[in-house]
């Protein structure tokens, strides 16, 4: 899953991106409201997170130019506002404008975490939070996976290529998608990098669950049967 941070404070975007990764997210940051606005046209993310108080554009403007969008990426993007201004009014405006949630500075970031992940199920809206196929379950709330109920051990990249196949289990993801959800500015990350994530995956996997290749087109998590069809 891919966040963009619009925060102009240096040292908590720093801390935030870090914190973020750590949960195995991968995250973009910008410092202004302008380089937001140009993000959200742009690129493909799962949520943003943004400050009020931006140079170039207000976070209040970068919020209502995303909501009047109706074709494009990131038209029902979840936004949660993370700033100073913590009055009732200022509440009631970044809620007016189209704002998921909203955390005023200082905050816990514990908090914060839990909201991302709360703001991600949401995101997901009418889909279960445990996803069971076959042998194989994923917890979308908790960001684990499990084999014949034991928990598997995966790196953050095992487990953003898991999250996005078993969520599109029967289904093809080509390489440029899985790069896209995957990985952050800055990271060079080729498609024959994302071969080796599928190789490392796919045996963590076997034999409970399948992630077949589509060559020169992409990957499937082959979808469980749920029985057999009747006589």
């Amino acid at each position: 899953m891919r966040i963009l941070i619009a925060e102009d404070d240096p040292v908590l975007a720093d801390g935030l991106c870090r914190s973020l990764r750590r949960a195995s997210y991968a995250v973009d940051h910008v410092k202004t409201g302008s380089d937001a606005d140009s993000a959200a046209i742009t690129q493909q993310y799962d949520l943003m997170i943004l400050d009020i108080g931006l140079p170039k554009m207000s976070g209040h403007e970068v919020l209502k130019r995303l909501r009047a969008r109706t074709s494009g990426v990131n038209t029902k993007l979840p936004v949660l506002i993370l700033t100073a201004m913590d009055g009732v009014e200022d509440r009631v405006r970044g809620l007016d404008l189209g704002a998921d949630d909203y955390m005023t500075k200082p905050f816990e970031l514990a908090e914060l975490e839990a909201r991302v992940r709360a703001l991600m199920r949401r995101g997901f809206a009418g889909a279960p939070t445990l996803i069971q196929n076959g042998a194989l379950s994923f917890d979308v709330s908790g960001r684990t996976a499990y084999l014949n109920e034991e928990p598997l051990e995966l790196s953050a990249r095992e487990l953003g290529l898991l999250e996005i196949l078993v969520q599109r289990a029967g289904r093809l993801v080509s390489k440029d998608q899985l790069v896209q959800h995957l990985c952050q500015w800055g990271d060079e990350v080729s498609t024959n990098a994302i071969e080796v994530y599928v190789h490392r995956l796919r045996k963590k996997l076997e034999p409970g669950a399948t992630v077949t290749t589509v060559r020169g087109l992409g990957y499937c998590l082959e979808k469980a049967a749920t029985g057999a069809d009747p006589a």
